[in-house]
């Protein structure tokens, strides 16, 4: 295919609006619901599966992301993203007549879909529409959208419940959506793609949904809804290998494959996947860990360990911003380099909190540790964008954005594991007095130290819950710290010049 520059009328800033605007409405929904989960619960029933409320979402998304890349570097960008915002508007609309737990889940599904198109496909259009001295500030901006969205998500979320309506949640997507819509179609042009027949590879993006959907699916529900040496554990995985398995065998004879075979064997697209996983992981741990451990061992409410994590979410979006000024003098690899050592810096401060209980710590290692992620998550889709021609951006960013929430999916499965292993061991040996006093059981016997409900225990049995909260959290850090050298060895692994190698 010939290498196609986008064409933007009047302006790319009226376009970048647009693009903010449909990915605040996927960045948002990720979070928006957590804290209405109560009030949905009241009125539709089926507590018990409200964590699907969570992993429909993520699990749909993360499937269909690479095949939206694909997809784009076919049909162009323009007609794929309105078809991901208009998917997601409609499992929006749906969400919000929902009469039934599975309704929602499913609607929450169908939002997914709609979002497993519209990240890959922005990151796509920065790539496309801005200059390899403009992306960075770009990326900062986008990064500065989901940092926001991680915030105000959940205080949105729950002033809706409480005042309004829960429906709201998925209500307000609707104007907003429509903003983003018209604002892309009005303004966003591509000139007419060379026209030939197209054989999709139908089989392999089957192969791909079940496989990566499997695979996502027992990551999510390993160690929560069974065990992880249990039956289903292993039908699960083995599934997902099989399907995996058959699907790269498809990708090797199919005429236009879903995930082409050059995506594995290019070392700079494959480590580059690589370190999009391990930021993945270093992500879900720093968001879900880090809130768990300023409420259960610092004491903080909801609303104060939502600040401590806001300075992960400003160190990232402010070096993405920052990223431009280090890759143009010192390359992408480079710049990469510096912020996967900051990564270890925070790493380290994280693993070290044992018995030092300091919240200035604790800010100083989420800062570090958003700073380094972001300053090396940066530069490496930039660069891969960058030796990548317009025909093959779209399936190269799709790969990379599901890598990225494989890493999220990974990182929640094997650190949860971690600190449920730790917790179920300390609660199991509490002292007969403590236990007493405890009103749950095994691992749910955390939440005596979680926030302010009226389970909340005090005196002998407060530290002791304190205590394994600490120690359960602790063990993740110390998986974290890993986590971050094994990037830093990613990271090395990269070509030293990778710009110069283009895949044209």
């Amino acid at each position: 295919m010939q290498a196609v520059v986008v064409e933007v009328l009047p302006g790319r800033g009226r376009v970048m609006v647009g693009m903010l605007l449909a990915i605040g409405l996927a960045a948002m929904d990720a979070t928006i619901v957590a804290t209405a989960v109560p009030s949905i619960a009241k009125d539709l029933g089926g507590f018990s599966r409200y964590e699907w409320l969570f992993s429909a979402y993520l699990l749909t998304q993360a499937v269909v992301t690479p095949i939206y890349g694909k997809l784009a570097d076919v049909f162009g960008r323009r007609p794929v993203l309105v078809a991901g915002v208009l998917v997601f508007l409609a499992g929006s609309a749906l969400g919000a007549v929902a009469w039934s737990m599975w309704a929602l889940i499913a609607f929450r599904a169908l939002q997914g879909i709609g979002a497993g198109g519209i990240q890959p496909l922005v990151m796509t259009l920065a790539g496309d529409l801005y200059t390899l001295e403009e992306r960075p500030r770009v990326q900062g901006q986008i990064a500065s959208v989901w940092a926001f969205a991680a915030i105000a998500g959940p205080a949105t979320g729950g002033l809706f419940a409480e005042y309004v309506s829960w429906r709201w949640i998925f209500i307000v997507n609707l104007p907003v959506g429509a903003v983003a819509l018209a604002v892309i179609l009005a303004n966003l042009r591509e000139p007419e793609l060379v026209r030939r027949e197209h054989r999709l590879d139908l089989p392999g993006a089957l192969l791909l949904v079940v496989g990566a959907g499997l695979l996502v699916f027992g990551l999510l529900q390993g160690g929560v809804s069974w065990n992880w040496g249990s039956h289903a554990s292993v039908l699960v995985f083995a599934g997902a290998a099989l399907s995996l398995l058959v699907f790269a065998l498809q990708e090797r004879r199919a005429v236009e494959p879903m995930l082409p075979p050059w995506l594995l064997t290019r070392r700079v697209l494959l480590f580059a996947a690589l370190s999009s996983l391990a930021v993945g992981v270093l992500m879900i741990g720093t968001t879900t860990f880090v809130p768990v451990y300023a409420q259960g061992v610092l004491g903080l409410g909801p609303v104060a360990a939502g600040f401590v994590l806001a300075a992960m979410l400003l160190g990232w979006s402010g070096t993405a911003s920052f990223a431009g000024r280090l890759y143009l003098p010192f390359g992408f690899r480079n710049t990469a380099l510096i912020g996967a050592s900051i990564a270890i810096a925070g790493g380290v401060l994280l693993s070290i909190m044992l018995g030092r209980a300091h919240l200035w710590l604790t800010i100083v290692a989420c800062a570090l540790m958003g700073a380094g992620v972001g300053l090396q998550a940066t530069p490496v889709v930039i660069g891969v964008q960058s030796v990548i021609d317009w025909g093959r951006r779209g399936v190269a960013t799709g790969s990379l954005m599901f890598m990225r929430t494989l890493g999220q999916a990974v990182g929640a499965g094997v650190l949860g594991a971690v600190a449920n292993a730790k917790l179920a061991s300390w609660f199991h040996h509490a002292p007969p007095a403590v236990a007493a006093r405890l009103p749950h059981t095994g691992v749910n016997a955390a939440t005596s130290v979680l926030g302010s409900g009226r389970d909340r225990v005090h005196g002998a049995a407060a530290r002791y819950a304190q205590r394994g909260v600490e120690l359960a959290t602790h063990h993740v850090f110390l998986g974290m710290a890993a986590c971050t050298l094994v990037a830093l060895g990613v990271v090395l692994a990269l070509p030293r010049e990778f710009v110069e190698q283009r895949f044209d």
